[in-house]
């Protein structure tokens, strides 16, 4: 039986994350619920300079991260783009693919790194609980399968994407999942918030590994909390806080995304292991 292997991409440059805890948890649990082997590695990208060779593992999980996603010429940078682009491209031309999902930090470094649009500062950080609006291919995604629309996420950001280039976005066959809440009747650039770059390779500005724990331990930080009180009102932060374990918002993400995609990936793993027999 083919052994099912895991590389974690720590994004946060030694700093304390409840991220990447909960990125490990989901993967252990699926490493606990699989008849196969899973074997499990984590690589510090950014502190360490640590990066996985991409033929020693099937499934990549990059995290979110603290900082400006933009380049500032560090040697990790460079080791990021080439892996990025071997993934990008081993799927073109093998029939083992490999399958790679992007959260947060790692989402904007590869959003700049294929000049999808404009990666900028926000003009006031983001954080808290947000609705996050489908788009129309959005709708027929499967790892949005069972969440309502708009649905609910963790998001926590200096940086946003905004105007996407959707002729570079044709040129490379990748399509945008999910926008921030839609306003017709406000002339706002909407950021984008998911974005399916391939059939192996997704990504997400919000945090689809959240969970209610983690986010009220995030808001013991004066700078998380005064964040969200500013974007939305003490009224909305009282009430998000009411509401945080609410089985079908940020625990019904949870249990969502990131399961579906090990789960998505793992059988077709398996599927191709079985045709090469």
């Amino acid at each position: 039986m083919k052994d099912i292997r895991i590389a974690l991409l720590d994004m946060n440059n030694n700093h304390v994350n409840q991220g990447f805890r909960n990125i490990k948890e989901i993967s252990e649990t699926f490493q606990q619920n699989s008849e196969e082997n899973v074997v499990i590695k984590t690589f510090d990208v950014r502190y360490k300079d640590e990066i996985p060779e991409i033929e020693d593992f099937d499934i990549f999980i990059s995290s979110g991260g603290p900082g400006n996603p933009h380049r500032e010429g560090l040697a990790w940078e460079n080791r990021f783009a080439n892996f990025l682009d071997a993934v990008f491209e081993h799927n073109q031309y093998h029939e083992d693919k490999k399958y790679l999902f992007l959260i947060c930090h790692s989402f904007q470094l590869a959003s700049i790194h294929w000049n999808l649009g404009n990666i900028c500062k926000r003009r006031s950080y983001s954080f808290g609980v947000m609705p996050v609006h489908k788009t129309e291919e959005g709708k027929e995604e499967f790892l949005f399968k069972n969440l309502q629309d708009p649905f609910y996420a963790v998001d926590s950001r200096a940086y946003q994407f905004i105007e996407p280039d959707h002729d570079r976005f044709q040129e490379l066959g990748m399509t945008i999942m999910a926008i921030e809440k839609f306003r017709p009747h406000i002339n706002l650039e909407r950021a984008v918030m998911a974005v399916r770059f391939s059939e192996e390779i997704f990504g997400t500005q919000f945090h689809p590994e959240a969970n209610p724990e983690s986010l009220i331990e995030n808001l013991k930080d004066e700078k998380n909390k005064e964040a969200m009180i500013e974007n939305f009102g003490m009224e909305k932060y009282l009430e998000t806080i009411d509401r945080i374990d609410d089985e079908d918002k940020i625990i019904l993400t949870r249990h969502q995304i990131l399961p579906r995609f090990l789960q998505f990936a793992k059988k077709n793993i398996l599927k191709e292991a079985e045709s090469l027999v």
